[in-house]
């Protein structure tokens, strides 16, 4: 084995394993350091900035809004908005549990410590620097303050190449208490989802705090329907399935949740979701899994490529 000259004066590197005839495998180091850095970075940010795609949401949604009164709730979400920007405030009071979508090419490999320690870390002191709230316990029935916004709610997976992509999405939980799992059996077929994501979204009412974003897993199992529901938050707004049908049902359902009433703020209006983001994934055949996972007008998620 050999490196390339210099390769650890940086926290990225790449190291290079030969054999006698040709190489191998490349490998490229990251400095935990630099994960910590980022996700400090990245949970101010999403909190005090919105996404471009959701500014462009309900920028469109106060233009096309047939309520006074919706339209008036839109433009003080977006006077918040820009308070929230310029003064370096949080978008909400509630600046959510942390979740964090990491994704690790299989030729990376992590060193100067442990990645689950230098994810929470990354939490830690974001939310301590940034002054956010603080709002995870360490025992949900002891309901002791952890002070410090951790543990993270990590989701890894592993993929091809050499990249590490990094999401973070702080997850508030007005929205969060009203998402829900429908194990529906198979023959409930289409019109049994539909059913599921209407009343999931008419349960929840103003209490998740619309325009809403509905995240909408369909298949596997009971954990990963969930799982698929919270990362369908995170797609960018507007960017539909690549699945036809899926694709189909998306438009359907939001044209029928903003055909409820509930409007901005629940106050009415014709404005009750910004999106809906659909994910799907196979099944067993004695199952029809369909999480919903509600999330507010901020919908805040940051990613970045490292």
């Amino acid at each position: 084995m050999r490196s390339k000259k210099g390769c650890f004066d940086s926290p990225f590197c790449r190291f290079w394993v030969f054999t006698k005839r040709e190489k191998v495998m490349e490998i490229r180091y990251v400095d935990v350091a630099d994960i910590t850095k980022n996700i400090k970075e990245m949970c101010m940010e999403a909190n005090f900035v919105l996404s471009e795609d959701m500014k462009k949401a309900l920028e469109n949604a106060k233009n096309t809004e047939h309520s006074p009164i919706g339209k008036k709730v839109l433009g003080d979400l977006e006077e918040n908005l820009a308070i929230a920007d310029k003064e370096r405030i949080p978008i909400c009071q509630d600046t959510g549990m942390a979740v964090v979508f990491i994704e690790i090419g299989q030729r990376v490999h992590f060193q100067g410590g442990n990645l689950e320690d230098a994810i929470h870390a990354g939490v830690r002191q974001g939310y301590q620097e940034g002054y956010l709230r603080k709002s995870v316990v360490s025992d949900p029935i002891e309901r002791k303050n952890t002070g410090d916004n951790t543990p993270v709610v990590i989701h890894y997976s592993i993929v091809d190449g050499d990249g590490v992509k990094i999401t973070v999405a702080p997850k508030g939980f007005g929205s969060e208490n009203m998402s829900k799992i429908h194990m529906l059996k198979p023959a409930q077929g289409l019109e049994g989802v539909k059913e599921a994501i209407i009343k999931t979204v008419k349960e929840a009412g103003p209490n998740a705090c619309p325009p809403m974003v509905v995240g909408v897993g369909i298949g596997g199992t009971f954990e990963k329907s969930a799982l698929m529901a919270k990362q369908a938050l995170t797609r960018e707004v507007g960017e539909h399935s690549p699945i036809p049908w899926a694709k189909d049902l998306e438009v359907e359902m939001l044209s029928e949740i903003n055909r409820l009433g509930i409007g901005p703020a629940g106050l009415g209006g014709s404005t009750t979701a910004l999106a809906v983001h659909i994910n799907t994934y196979a099944t067993h055949i004695a199952g029809l899994p369909v999480a919903v996972n509600i999330c507010c007008h901020v919908n805040r998620h940051i990613t970045r490529s490292l």
